[in-house]
């Protein structure tokens, strides 16, 4: 939820990329928060300032990690205090985002070794959140980014997924998605495209996906003629 994750146990070492490193993509589509950069720490200030403000219990929030922020408050606040609900842990997020921020092993290496032309990041941050938090890491954004503003559905829906495959010009069934949640992995199912999951903030055998890994950090991207190939790092 916009950089919220729930605690589980770590993924730690496992890696199994058995089922993508004989295949071959035209596009490789990242989520941001927990497989780019790590912004826990100002993300959960803001949201547990907000449970206190709204009459939330904030163990509530640990099982709806990775959905965007409007999922999140129409699951937990009652009608009529959700627009301002929504509102104020939006201000809440943006007046941290920059506090703590983290670039995740392998990110920057990731994004520097792919065409940039092929990539894009798919968040469900919205544009200012996604441009405070970027900002504070320093990390260099692709040219495509898809916000949650720019959809009507946001995680699972394949929506995002979607529409960032249109952007940089390829077929969804030829994409990766990189994420580190159930809901952005689902999405990214949804779409048709192959999935990747890494990071530690859900166990491995929560997430469905083609191939894991603990972290961008080991794994290899190529990109040649016939298209972008990944392999252990």
């Amino acid at each position: 939820m916009d950089g919220v994750q729930r605690t589980s146990a770590p993924s730690g070492a496992f890696l199994d990329l058995d089922a993508l490193t004989g295949r071959t993509f035209d596009g490789v589509l990242f989520d941001m928060d927990g497989t780019l950069i790590d912004s826990m720490r100002g993300s959960l200030a803001a949201w547990h300032a907000w449970a206190a403000e709204f009459d939330v219990d904030p163990a509530d929030l640990g099982a709806l990690g990775g959905l965007p922020a409007r999922r999140v408050v129409a699951e937990l606040v009652a009608q009529p205090r959700r627009a301002d609900a929504l509102a104020r842990i939006h201000d809440l997020e943006v007046a941290v985002a920059a506090e703590g921020i983290e670039v995740l092993p392998g990110a920057a290496e990731a994004f520097a070794a792919l065409p940039a032309n092929r990539v894009a990041i798919v968040t469900s941050c919205t544009g200012p959140l996604l441009a405070a938090r970027l900002a504070g890491s320093g990390l260099h954004a692709p040219r495509e980014v898809v916000c949650v503003d720019d959809v009507a559905n946001g995680k699972p829906s394949p929506d995002p997924f979607l529409l960032a495959a249109h952007r940089i010009g390829v077929d969804p069934h030829r994409c990766l998605v990189v994420e580190d949640a159930p809901a952005g992995l689902a999405a990214g199912r949804a779409a048709g495209c192959a999935t990747l999951a890494v990071g530690d903030t859900h166990h491995h055998s929560e997430l469905e996906a083609d191939g894991y890994a603990p972290d961008l950090a080991h794994v290899h991207f190529r990109s040649g003629p016939a298209g972008i190939t990944l392999e252990r790092a």
